[in-house]
């Protein structure tokens, strides 16, 4: 198996998808033993999967570490997991489904809705900056800047303060690759430490004097003598932070490099601009920015007439998923005016994106900002990808206007 899927080959990571293809034309599911993952590689398994309620993101909730035969995580890695561990992506109900409902009273479509002016005011100055230079890195001068400003507003983080957030996002991110190094656990810890100290002296502070942002919603959040604790607040500005420009940045980044790649498919989109909103969700599909997104098994399940067993993980790989000839056809072709596309890259049952709706608001904005005021935007050098193979992206985009 490991011939065929190795995250930590540079090749592979260059072009996962034909060892997807052929893990798909293998079997339902293979066991791989550098991980001790299961790995699923078909839409309709990890379509059913993310809503089995057997598997889950934990499984505190039901058992000790040593009763689920898990060693307990590193007691140096405790701020990490502390942070991450309340946040409600890695619960499982009944706290995920507190949290979600307290987080989606402050986190409603008015309030995405009226950030569209500030994300097309944003989104122009940017790319007005970028055509002025002739060109640049499209990964830090609009990519970047534009989900984490736009997160960063809705939450209430003064512009001023702005600038460690994605350092801290990067770093903490960086635990969620496939046997993250200590090295990458040292700087997650320290990353969790600081983000989290900042959080709670700003959530302090608007606790004294609340405003319109999404952290004095949070605050002000309860339902039914629910309420979040601070704890909980504060994984969950993290997830937001992290979730909320992570899968947007590099959906932006792979998704130029593709349209490059596929002239015709990005002459079509200058020619009809009507082609945007199907043309967000195919460059979703196509370079899949999360790549793979892991459950415990709770309860045992059975793919195909193998029985994976209470205790064991399972690794969902959403860009084989997505490339399934199964749901899609021809899925190895870029096709902006794919009309059927039911990808998965913002997952799906109980942990659906709950962003999605301003990820589609960003994405759709730069790209069309980009075409209107950069019509001859072109690659300037051959992008290397990031060594991270889970969040995919890429190192940097050079591109002329």
């Amino acid at each position: 198996m490991a011939e065929t899927f190795d995250p930590w080959s540079p090749s592979f990571v260059a072009d996962p998808y034909p060892a997807y293809a052929e893990l798909r034309a293998r079997g339902r599911v293979h066991w791989f033993e550098p991980t001790r993952q299961w790995l699923v590689p078909r839409h309709a398994d990890v379509s059913a999967l993310l809503r089995d309620r057997r598997l889950g993101r934990t499984y505190l909730h039901r058992f000790t570490h040593e009763e689920f035969g898990r060693t307990p995580p590193p007691a140096a890695h405790e701020p990490f997991h502390t942070l991450n561990d309340h946040g409600m992506l890695d619960l499982e109900p009944p706290d995920h489904t507190r949290i979600r409902r307290l987080v989606s009273k402050a986190f409603t479509p008015r309030t995405v809705e009226r950030l569209r002016p500030y994300v097309h005011s944003l989104a122009s100055e940017l790319v007005s900056a970028l055509v002025a230079e002739g060109g640049g890195d499209l990964l830090t001068a609009v990519a970047e800047p534009l989900p984490v400003a736009v997160i960063a507003e809705m939450l209430g983080i003064p512009e001023s303060d702005r600038g460690q957030l994605r350092p801290w996002s990067a770093d903490i991110c960086g635990m969620y690759e496939l046997n993250p190094s200590q090295e990458t656990a040292s700087a997650a810890v320290r990353a969790s430490v600081e983000f989290s100290s900042y959080l709670r002296e700003l959530i302090a502070a608007r606790r004294k004097d609340p405003g319109e942002d999404l952290i004095s919603g949070l605050i002000a959040a309860y339902d039914a003598g629910d309420r979040l604790s601070e704890q909980e607040m504060i994984s969950t500005c993290v997830l937001l932070l992290n979730a909320g420009h992570e899968a947007t940045v590099n959906t932006t980044v792979n998704g130029w490099w593709a349209l490059f790649r596929h002239p015709d498919q990005l002459a079509a989109l200058r020619a009809d601009r009507s082609l945007l909103s199907t043309a967000v969700e195919e460059l979703m599909r196509y370079d899949t920015p999360l790549q793979l997104f892991e459950r415990w098994v709770l309860d045992d399940v059975e793919i195909d007439g193998t029985t994976i067993p209470r205790g064991s993980e399972v690794a969902l790989l959403f860009g084989s998923a997505n490339r399934d000839a199964d749901v899609f056809a021809h899925p190895d072709t870029l096709d902006l005016s794919r009309e059927d596309n039911p990808h998965i890259s913002f997952s799906a049952g109980i942990h659906y994106c709950i962003g999605a709706p301003l990820a589609r608001i960003e994405l759709a904005t730069s790209l069309a900002a980009l075409l209107d005021q950069a019509p001859a935007l072109r690659l300037a050098v051959e992008p290397e990808r990031s060594a991270n193979f889970v969040i995919r992206g890429l190192k940097e985009l050079l591109v002329e206007v």
